[in-house]
This record gives structure tokens, sequence and C-alpha cells, in this order.
């Protein structure tokens, strides 16, 4: 069974502030209650209990009833959740394409972004699941599966549901083929953590030092340079 800290840790991950969690947990472990008993489970005070309550209403995950001139509250489903969620999703799908239409009409035709940390490295190799149908990679150490293990785990497998092949250059000693990847050797005894993946018109750069960076360059002539190199390489490399 999971603590109150942890449950209240994830409510919020869904995005509820820190009162609605503690409120909607209050509701689901003492049930049909006044807003003075809720506000005292909670741990808040009348004003906040009954903000909270009216943005849980709102939301269809509690509801009332009035017996006397008392409001007794209550829990919805927890499916309510779910379903709030949901909404959420499908009101995201109708507008996020016009807000993406709008990006690509006003961003720069040359784009140098840098990420910091495991998560900013994590949103560049997403980034090569939604744009990539060959990722082209050289000076891989397997510093990402070291890293980052669970999610390259699914990272690759979300390269092979999706069909990217990979074509990777490494040192002579390092094997390891896939179903999607291919590699090719270069002889070399000197270990780099900066690794290069080509795809589309973008060079993403990844640096694993203590805390990872990442350089992502949206630009098709230096994507189609860095391509034309990689090309080279490889026909040189031993299989």
């Amino acid at each position: 069974m999971e603590s109150n800290l942890e449950l209240l840790s994830k409510f919020q991950k869904l995005g509820f502030n820190p009162n609605e969690a503690k409120v909607y947990l209050s509701l689901i472990k003492i049930g049909s209650s006044k807003a003075g008993a809720i506000s005292k489970h909670a741990g808040l005070d009348r004003s906040s209990t009954y903000n909270s309550l009216h943005s849980l209403l709102q939301k269809g995950l509690a509801s009332y009833v009035i017996i006397g001139k008392t409001k007794w509250f209550q829990c919805s489903s927890t499916d309510n959740v779910l379903g709030y969620l949901n909404r959420k999703v499908e009101l995201a799908k109708e507008f996020l394409p016009q807000l993406e239409n709008i990006r690509k009409q006003t961003k720069l035709k040359e784009n140098v972004r840098l990420f910091k940390g495991f998560k900013g490295v994590q949103t560049v190799f997403e980034d090569i699941l939604q744009h990539a149908s060959e990722n082209l990679v050289f000076g891989s150490e397997g510093q990402f599966s070291q890293k980052m293990p669970s999610f390259a785990q699914r990272f690759m497998q979300q390269m092979k549901k999706r069909g990217i092949k990979v074509k990777s250059i490494v040192r002579s000693f390092r094997s390891d083929p896939t179903d999607t990847k291919v590699l090719r050797h270069i002889p070399s005894t000197t270990e780099s953590p900066v690794v290069t993946n080509i795809y589309e018109g973008k060079i993403a750069i990844v640096i694993w030092s203590e805390i990872p960076e990442a350089i992502l360059i949206e630009n098709q002539k230096a994507a189609e340079a860095y391509r034309d190199y990689f090309n080279f390489m490889w026909k040189s490399a031993e299989k």
C-alpha cells in the first residue's frame, strides 16, 4: 500500500494542485462528509477546502447531496479521473495542430537549442522518435543504456515499433547490433563522451558528462554535410 505522500505526489503529477490532491484523497478515505470534517482530515483551512471542493466539483471528480440544510460531499468514481484527463487530451488534440502551424510560420529556419540534464537529453531522444525515419549515429560507447536504462529500453522498443532504422559507427571492439541497428567499425583507442545523431534535417549531439547535455541543431544544409561525412566514414568502416 502506497503512503499518503506517494499518493499525493502522483495525483499532483496528473496536474492537480496540492490542496485538490489532499481533499480528493480525504474524500476517498472518509467517504461522504461535511466540509468541516474534510477540512480537518486534509489539514487545510475552511477557505482552501471549499475552493478545492469547488474545483473538484467542476472537474466532475466530486459531488454532494443536501441533507437538511447541510452539504455532504463525496468522491465520484475514480474512473472519472481518467475521463477528466481524456477530455484534456482531446482538447489538446483539437488546438495543438493550430499552434504547430503558427510555430512553423514564425520559427527560425536555422535553430540551435541546448538541453541540460537527463530530462533534457530525454527530450532530444523523443524528438528522434517523433521525426526520424533513419538515424545515423557515430561515437556511441553504450552510455545511453548505462545512464538511462529504463528510458533507453522504451526508446529501443519504440524505434523498432516505428520501423526507424539505425546505422551506427563504433570502435572496433564494440558490438551491439539489433533488429533495427546495423554497425560498422573503425579502429580507435580513444573513448569519447560525445555521440552524434543525424536524422532528417537535424543533428543531435549528446555529451555524456556527469550532468549530460545535448545540442539540437535544426539546419538542413548542416545535416546534409554531416550525412555526407557519415556516409564517407560508413563506406570506409569495417563490417
